[in-house]
């Protein structure tokens, strides 16, 4: 019988040359480094040239916990907590009043894009703050002698007729009775609303809680619950559908005084921009992006500086940079948050036409990196394909992801379906498409303003309005069907707690600070390794996502 057979060693004969496996991890202490890489070394652009996520991992650590407790809680501007780190990215393909809602219900915050006109914009961002409330301080109300059809005018308006009615047609009114759907259905548009309101209400004092205001409203079985003060005066209201809508969607992105969700938008740097934002804030908007293919230019200087000194409690995201150089600029210009990224999306073809950008792991790392030291968080924004590319740019140091071609093809993204090659599609364009630079608002085709560009969001993102020829800096294209965002984005989720439970870490605060401490460790992948680390070896295969 061999040596080997016997449990001795087969160079020396003496199985007494091995370390004894009580002391393995003892033994691990004398190693004068982790396995893997540290992230200042991965991100050694001198050694490495730039990364993308495909060129690296993250190594495994110590699971000792359930996937279900991981902690997505994050900060996406410097006042701004959100419990999941997705955002919508506001192209006219990917974001309106819809994905907003659906994406806030589910713990992000969508950014409505702004190729349309301010007033378009300005009533999505209304339906969105309109759509969840706790106490809703600004209700619509009508008075006794409005009519039947002024209730019908505002359910196709805002989607909802639980309308109070006041002496005053007014907030601050003796409230008189409330009109709901039932009340005026097949009833004569003329009607007056004092024949068919409801006048039997049950209401409650000002100063009641949220809760003992929900209480009611549960046990009343009320659709809503009218506020009013000791003389009778409608002071607020709450609705029974904002209760369920808080029963199933616990993570919704809620501001914390009012309850409403939290709305985002973008805009240009233009002068007419500044008309466009004061719409949008007194819509209610919470965050502004400025939306620019590379932020560090004097014009989003300057209008970061008149935001703050005429909004100065609106969040400002800035951007896009990939550089230290151009985030110092807009941090010292006081950005409360960085979108990061430049060439790197999918339908984005600038550093192929312009020879300008970043590869997007060793951007975010960079800019992160910097922005950090000032409190700043930041926002990977472009080559995000699936949950592993949420993982590695979060551990890079970015707070949040911005995603459009993983949302395009959403029920909840603007544009029909159609089919091609026999695929279930929609159409999924980058605003740098000459497709998007030729869209206009309605009401503007054929002015000067329309011939020039001037009007248009894509031309202005790429500093191209007043161009002859528009160089297109993306494509358009079309994306797969990828069903609702309900069943979606819990995808994501659940598959990003997974991530985080695989490197032994509870919550994104705490990757990102094992990260900075060298505890998080990576490995470079080669091109063989990518091949080995996806599908492979089979004739043909189906790849379910969820389930």
């Amino acid at each position: 019988m061999s040596t080997l057979a016997n449990g001795t060693n087969g160079s020396n004969g003496s199985s007494s040359s091995f370390l004894s496996p009580s002391d393995a991890l003892a033994h691990l202490e004398s190693y004068a480094r982790g396995d893997g890489l540290s992230v200042s070394e991965l991100m050694d652009s001198r050694q490495h040239g730039g990364l993308t996520y495909n060129d690296f991992l993250m190594l495994p650590g110590h699971i000792s916990f359930p996937a279900s407790v991981v902690s997505l809680q994050t900060k996406v501007t410097r006042n701004i907590v959100l419990n999941t780190p997705f955002l919508s990215s506001p192209m006219d393909t990917v974001t309106e009043d819809r994905m907003a809602i659906s994406l806030a219900l589910h713990g992000g915050l969508g950014i409505i894009h702004h190729n349309c006109s301010a007033e378009a914009q300005a009533a999505m961002v209304r339906k969105v703050k309109k759509f969840e409330n706790g106490f809703i301080t600004d209700p619509i109300c009508l008075g006794p002698d409005g009519s039947v059809g002024d209730v019908l005018d505002i359910k196709a308006k805002f989607g909802f007729c639980g309308v109070p009615i006041t002496e005053t047609g007014k907030m601050g009114g003796k409230l008189l009775g409330i009109v709901t759907g039932r009340d005026v259905q097949f009833r004569d548009e003329s009607a007056p609303l004092r024949s068919v309101m409801t006048t039997d209400l049950v209401t409650a004092r000002s100063g009641i809680t949220l809760e003992e205001a929900n209480t009611i409203l549960r046990d009343s079985k009320k659709g809503k619950l009218p506020i009013v003060d000791t003389s009778g005066n409608l002071v607020s209201l709450v609705a029974r559908s904002d209760l369920l809508k808080n029963q199933n969607y616990p993570l919704a992105s809620k501001v914390p005084s009012s309850k409403q969700l939290y709305c985002g938008a973008a805009v240009g740097t233009r002068p007419s921009d500044k008309d466009r934002l004061q719409l949008l804030v007194d819509a209610g908007l919470d965050v502004v992006v400025l939306d620019s293919s590379q932020g560090n230019s004097i014009y989003q200087i300057e209008f970061i500086k008149w935001i703050k000194q005429t909004f100065p409690a609106l969040e400002v995201i800035a951007g896009n940079v990939v550089t230290r150089e151009q985030a110092a600029e807009l941090i010292a210009a006081g950005a409360d948050a960085l979108k990061i990224g430049m060439g790197s999306g999918s339908i984005c073809i600038t550093q192929e036409v312009m020879a300008v950008g970043r590869p997007q792991g060793t951007a975010v790392y960079a800019v992160s990196e910097f922005a950090s030291k000032f409190g700043i968080p930041t926002i990977a924004d472009g080559g995000i394909g699936n949950i592993g590319h949420i993982a590695k740019a979060i551990a890079l140091g970015a707070s949040a992801v911005m995603m459009g071609g993983l949302l395009a093809g959403t029920t909840e993204s603007p544009g029909e379906y159609f089919y091609h090659e026999g695929k279930r599609v929609k159409i999924y364009r980058g605003m740098g498409s000459i497709e998007a630079m030729e869209h206009t608002s309605r009401g503007v085709q054929g002015t000067k303003a329309a011939t020039l560009g001037i009007d248009n969001a894509a031309t202005a993102r790429y500093f191209s309005e007043t161009d002859t020829v528009k160089v297109a800096q993306g494509v358009s294209g079309d994306v797969a069907d990828k069903g609702s965002i309900t069943k979606f984005v819990p995808y994501l989720y659940t598959g990003l707690q997974h991530s985080l439970q695989d490197t032994g870490i509870q919550s994104i605060f705490d990757l990102q600070a094992d990260t900075r401490a060298g505890k998080v460790r990576f490995e470079l992948r080669t091109a063989s390794a990518q091949v080995e680390g996806g599908v492979h070896g089979l004739n043909s295969y189906t790849k379910r996502l969820f389930a």
